[in-house]
Formats: C-alpha cells, sequence, structure tokens
C-alpha cells in the first residue's frame, strides 16, 4: 500500500478553499445576524461522515504536528467515539457524539478541520453532478433566525458551495489520478480516519518490487 500524500501545491489549494469558504460562511453569519457565540450547544457531537482522501491527507498533516502523546490521547478518544456511535446504531439512533478532536469545546485541529465542520451552521446549498440541487437549511439557532425574519426559508441568504466543491474535486483527481471513479469510496467519521491512520491506496504494478 502506498499512503496519500499532498503536495505542498495541493496543500496550498486545500488551504485557499478552506478559506473561500471560511469567507463565504462569514458573509451569510453577518447578513443574518448570526453567531456561535453563547450557543447552548456544540456543533461537535454531530455525526457527520467525509468523502475524499484529500480532506483525510490534510487531516492528517495537522494530527502528525502533536506530539505522540497527544496522538495516543486523540487515537485512544476516536476508538472509543467508534463504540459509542456503534452503540446508538444497534439502538437504531443517529449518533450524537462528541468528536475525539473537542477539547474544552474546541477543536485541537482547528486548521486542519474539515469542510463540513467549516460550513455547518448557516443554510448553503449545492448543485449535484446530476443537476439535482441539495438544500442545507443550517443548525436549529441559524433556523430560528431565518423563521424569524423570512416568511419562507427560501428567501434567506445562504452559501452557495458548488464551485468549491468543485475545487477540492480537482484537487482529489489531482491526488488520486484518473482512476478517481474505481477507487474505495471514502466515507468515514473523522474518528474512523485517526483510528486507520493515513489513507493509503493500493501500490501500482509498475511501481511493485519485482519478486526475486
Amino acid at each position: 500500500m502506498k499512503e496519500v500524500l499532498l503536495s505542498d501545491e495541493l496543500s496550498a489549494e486545500v488551504a485557499s478553499i478552506y478559506e473561500a469558504m471560511e469567507a463565504d460562511y462569514d458573509v451569510v453569519a453577518k447578513s443574518l445576524n448570526f453567531s456561535c457565540d453563547g450557543c447552548p450547544d456544540n456543533c461537535c457531537d454531530s455525526y457527520f461522515q467525509h468523502h475524499t482522501y484529500t480532506e483525510w491527507a490534510y487531516l492528517f498533516q495537522g494530527f502528525w504536528l502533536e506530539s505522540a502523546e497527544k496522538q495516543q490521547q486523540i487515537t485512544e478518544r476516536s476508538r472509543q467515539y467508534i463504540l459509542d456511535c456503534a452503540a446508538a446504531e444497534a439502538r437504531d439512533e443517529r449518533p450524537q457524539v462528541m468528536c475525539p478532536l473537542n477539547e474544552e469545546g474546541r477543536c485541537i485541529l482547528y486548521k486542519h478541520r474539515l469542510m463540513v465542520c467549516r460550513t455547518h451552521g448557516v443554510p448553503a446549498s449545492m448543485r449535484r453532478p446530476d443537476g439535482q440541487v441539495l438544500n442545507f437549511p443550517g443548525c436549529f439557532r441559524c433556523q430560528k433566525i431565518v423563521k424569524k425574519k423570512f416568511v419562507h426559508d427560501s428567501q434567506a441568504p445562504h452559501m452557495e458551495r458548488t464551485p468549491l466543491l468543485q475545487r477540492l474535486v480537482a484537487v482529489e483527481r489531482e491526488l488520486v489520478g484518473e482512476k478517481i471513479h474505481i477507487l474505495p469510496r471514502v466515507k468515514l467519521t473523522i474518528a474512523q480516519m485517526l483510528v486507520q491512520g493515513p489513507p493509503t491506496l493500493a501500490t501500482p504494478h509498475c511501481e511493485r518490487p519485482e519478486s526475486g
């Protein structure tokens, strides 16, 4: 197996995409006078799965910056997270477990947090490759603001995620190559990524050592 590594150029592009996400988020949040300050909830216990080798690899760039002791703590919390989620699903419940990267209400890999973590909160939409438009109403607190200010949810400002997702897909293609459509699909929580280790792909036959 061959570890999937982001080049400096691709890492810079991911960082640029994330910065654009934050800028778009801030525009919508300010127009709604929405802020997470003082919220009684914590979105880090929301159950999210993530879908690109790119973000998986970028997450580990932040993880490797932590001390060995901190990495071990995070990994242990990740294993417990997986067990707790499995228990909830066995009860036919949607898991609501605190992310293993959350310490005292804050993400310890904040600069390397993933797309869903950056965009959850305000209303958003995206257009899938098949043309279907998906709408996301935002968190419960933001939904209350929208209902007070607008007759219909569609009147509220929202983030348009499509161009940013297209840029992320372009990075993914550059990272894993033209065989992107036949690779195993990524559908993992942050905890599952951290326990599995950095992303890997099967080593191409042309790069495998000859058997003697």
